[in-house]
């Protein structure tokens, strides 16, 4: 296994770190809530982040073994293209082999129910919110493509964006014990952004979730209606951030501190949507969703700072 251990890292998808940026965001907002990092804290951010890692692991790798089953990733990825397979598909390019997949699945889907529960016993508070939504993540994060199948009953986007919520106000909940206003908002904030690049990634692959039965968005509308979609989601996250600061859940430069991450949304969608570069946007929303992260980390850090 040792030998093979790119390939496992590959299968795990760990160089998309995204959803694992929600601790940034949990961590700068605790000053405002009144907390700082103690030991019980520390030790319930670690056995959280550890328990993330291994579920989203498991989640992917489970849907890498769902894609190779039924043909759409090879689809999605066609025989043209070894390179981007090698470097994203061990199971298409050969590397590992389809049981490989799946004991890499369990042991890591095991893993991360341990450490779940460890950050729950060892966390500060136990708001019974806070302990059902951690329970909840546990139990559907990695049905995206395997048990319940969630991402082919008509749930992919929503999915999306309700992982990066789980990681968010539920770990705020255990370190604080309440659940804030601006925690919520950032909350929302963070799962639109995988969202928001997953919805290219949808338009993109359209093709193969057809031929599977997937029903994403960019599948079951046309394309002038995918497009309203994702230019509507993109609105939406703009919304937000002014609403915040409008009703005072946020200071009223929230907005310009975010400033960066609405210039960068409307880059992603002139890119892939009107020019019709889709890949190129997906990389772009990659972007801004870690735009948002060092943008929200820097306006929480700013409304904690003495005045």
């Amino acid at each position: 296994m040792t030998a093979r251990l790119p390939a496992y890292l590959r299968l795990a998808k760990l160089g998309m770190y995204d959803y694992y940026l929600s601790l940034l965001v949990v961590v700068s907002l605790l000053p405002l809530s009144g907390r700082h990092l103690d030991a019980p804290s520390v030790a319930t951010l670690a056995a959280f982040l550890l328990g993330e890692v291994c579920l989203v692991s498991a989640s992917v790798a489970l849907d890498d073994i769902a894609g190779y089953r039924d043909g759409s990733d090879l689809a999605n990825y066609g025989t043209d293209a070894p390179v981007r397979r090698i470097a994203r598909k061990p199971l298409l390019a050969g590397v590992l082999t389809e049981r490989d997949a799946v004991r890499f699945a369990g042991t890591v889907l095991a893993a991360g129910v341990l450490f779940w529960a460890a950050a729950l016993y060892l966390a500060p508070h136990r708001p019974m919110w806070a302990v059902l939504s951690v329970v909840t993540a546990g139990f559907l994060v990695p049905q995206y493509s395997w048990g319940l199948r969630l991402g082919h009953r008509g749930f992919q986007e929503l999915f999306l964006a309700a992982v990066g919520w789980f990681f968010v106000l539920p770990l705020y909940g255990l370190l604080t014990g309440e659940a804030a206003g601006l925690a919520a908002v950032e909350t929302f904030l963070f799962g639109l952004g995988p969202l928001l690049f997953g919805v290219y990634s949808n338009t993109n692959d359209i093709a193969g979730d057809r031929a599977v039965g997937r029903p994403t968005v960019a599948c079951l509308l046309s394309r002038r209606g995918n497009a309203v979609f994702i230019g509507a989601l993109s609105a939406l996250e703009t919304a937000v951030i002014v609403a915040a600061a409008l009703l005072g859940i946020a200071p009223w430069w929230f907005p310009l501190a975010l400033l960066p991450v609405t210039a960068a949304r409307i880059t992603q969608f002139t890119v892939g949507i009107v020019r019709g570069d889709i890949l190129r946007g997906r990389l772009i929303g990659i972007r801004a969703h870690r735009v948002l992260v060092a943008a929200l980390v820097a306006a929480n850090l700013l409304m904690a700072a003495p005045v």
